[in-house]
């Protein structure tokens, strides 16, 4: 199950569970598009992997025991532990290999 973090760990804006601009690695990394397009070069800073759009929770339990009010998304804001200079080093030494044989 998505933990559906709240926040973008970069840039620190939010990312509520319907948020088409959140982005994750699959270790569910989250950052905001902005943010994985212009700092990140599509490189997770964490592990090295390429970014998919965060699918959407659905709001509304259209089956019994599943929607946001039975799996509700996480309210604990995550921070990358790299500084920005860091990350941007770190983007470009591997934005030129594909994701997929990074």
């Amino acid at each position: 199950m998505l933990k559906l973090k709240p926040n973008c760990e970069c840039c620190d804006c939010d990312l509520p569970p319907a948020s088409v601009e959140a982005m994750i690695c699959s270790y569910e990394c989250t950052f905001c598009q902005s943010c994985v397009n212009a700092v990140l070069q599509n490189v997770c800073p964490n592990c090295g992997g390429g970014f998919q759009q965060r699918p959407v929770r659905p709001a509304t339990a259209r089956r019994e025991g599943v929607g946001l009010a039975h799996q509700p998304a996480s309210r604990e804001r995550v921070h990358s532990r790299h500084d920005r200079a860091a990350v941007r080093a770190f983007a470009a030494q591997h934005a030129d290999i594909p994701p997929e044989v990074r």
